[in-house]
């Protein structure tokens, strides 16, 4: 294999792997980028593919290839090289014992690799459907809902975000949940919503990389198609393969508050700040108490190996008062992805979950159960 391409060009396709190439699996070759040069009209293509086993992605990228080939090499040291080269041409060439040389300008680098046909082949998937999204729409969904997903591997079935199609009303929705909280939002995708496999679930580490995927400058629309327990994602130049969680998701309408007995608007950057400066004295494993009386809330901390902390924000409400206690991270957390001007929080008293949902977007819904103090 022997060709030349971009810094910019190949700096992205290595970026595009690098949470995929697992380095603590038990098959090393999976630290590994495969990369497969193939000759064409244009001049050729360099494809950049890395897979886990479950969470797979393959990136085409344009390149002068010389001679076709393909390698694997070591994904995060190449990138770390590449990224401290010159922002000119860079060569590629593969020697006969599956090394890789790289060549910019006076920089010459030889790294240690192995024989592409060694790297197992990712799986290939022919969806059965398919439905176009909007990426901005896309990246919306998965920020207000991947945060709340468990990361506790026991309980696998939690370990991603569930899909949804609310089919009467041509809407998608997405949940995830811990346990602890829960985080939900609907979109209206139009028409194609019939195309789009209801009661799914994709693991974290897949939404994570179909983030970073819809976040690219140049992505406007995906594609995502699902066959079997697969699902695809795809824009013109790269695809994203993931394994679905096979699980049934708990039933998250049960503990969705039917209504909240009061109900108060706050300042989000307000409360924010307060936040973060009272949970200094939790020392990271205590709660915080919180307590709307009418014209303020007060937000207090105790723990006795480090001191107190109590602050008030005023408030516009009339009715009784309630306190109730939280882990401040779950708060900071819905606030953090939410980044709208005001929140809108409801309780009911100091055992149910709360509800906490941004004033410009009532589609956007995170509950959090309390905490005894």
């Amino acid at each position: 294999m022997k060709l030349s391409i971009t810094k910019t060009e190949i700096s992205k396709a290595l970026a595009r792997v690098q949470g995929i190439a697992e380095k603590r699996n038990s098959m090393p070759i999976l630290a590994n980028v495969f990369l497969e040069a193939t000759r064409d009209g244009q001049g050729g293509t360099l494809r950049a593919s890395a897979t886990d086993l479950e969470v797979g992605l393959v990136g085409s990228h344009a390149a002068m290839v010389d001679k076709p080939g393909s390698v694997t090499v070591a994904a995060r040291r190449l990138f770390e090289v590449v990224r401290e080269l010159p922002d000119e041409t860079v060569v590629l060439e593969t020697t006969p014992n599956s090394y890789l040389e790289l060549h910019c300008l006076r920089s010459r680098f030889v790294l240690a690799g192995t024989s592409g046909e060694e790297y197992p082949p990712l799986p290939s998937v022919v969806p059965e459907r398919t439905v176009r999204l909007q990426a901005a729409v896309l990246s919306h969904m998965i920020d207000r809902t991947m945060y709340a997903a468990s990361t506790d591997e026991t309980r696998y079935n939690l370990n991603g975000v569930y899909l949804e199609v609310l089919e009467t009303e041509q809407r998608l929705r997405m949940v995830a949940t811990d346990g602890h909280r829960l985080a939900y939002t609907d979109r209206s995708i139009g028409a194609e919503i019939s195309n789009v496999a209801s009661g799914v679930i994709i693991p974290r580490k897949g939404m994570g990389e179909l983030k970073r995927l819809v976040d690219e400058q140049d992505a406007d629309e995906i594609e995502l198609g699902f066959s079997g327990n697969s699902v695809v994602a795809a824009t013109p130049a790269v695809k994203l393969v993931m394994r679905l969680i096979e699980g049934e998701f708990p039933n998250y309408r049960q503990v969705l508050p039917k209504s909240s007995k009061h109900r108060v608007i706050v300042d989000s950057a307000t409360l924010e700040h307060v936040l973060r400066r009272v949970q200094i004295v939790t020392d990271g494993g205590r709660g915080i108490h919180l307590q709307i009386t009418p014209g303020k809330l007060s937000i207090s901390a105790k723990n006795p190996d480090v001191g107190e902390a109590y602050e008030e924000i005023d408030l516009d409400y009339a009715g009784e008062a309630v306190s109730i206690g939280f882990n401040p991270r779950y708060l900071l957390d819905c606030l953090g992805v939410f980044r709208s001007k005001e929140v809108e929080i409801g309780l009911i008293d100091d055992l149910s979950p709360v509800q906490i949902r941004p004033t410009d977007d009532l589609d956007a819904l995170a509950v959090v159960m309390p905490m005894r103090l």
